[in-house]
């Protein structure tokens, strides 16, 4: 009967990691995608300052 409880804590345990990993992982890709997206707007912006302002 140990052996039966311990089992299913340990399984329990390797499901909470995976959710962790996926919660994590999820919040990285955001945070990338929003990051990357920012630094191209601002790119776009200064190569429209360059472009634009020459006589």
């Amino acid at each position: 009967m140990f052996l039966k409880g311990q089992a299913r804590g340990k399984a329990q345990s390797i499901i909470e990691y995976a959710m962790l990993f996926m919660i994590v992982v999820a919040a990285v890709t955001v945070t990338y995608k929003y990051v990357y997206r920012s630094m191209n707007a601002r790119l776009k912006q200064v190569q429209d300052e360059l472009i634009y302002r020459r006589p």
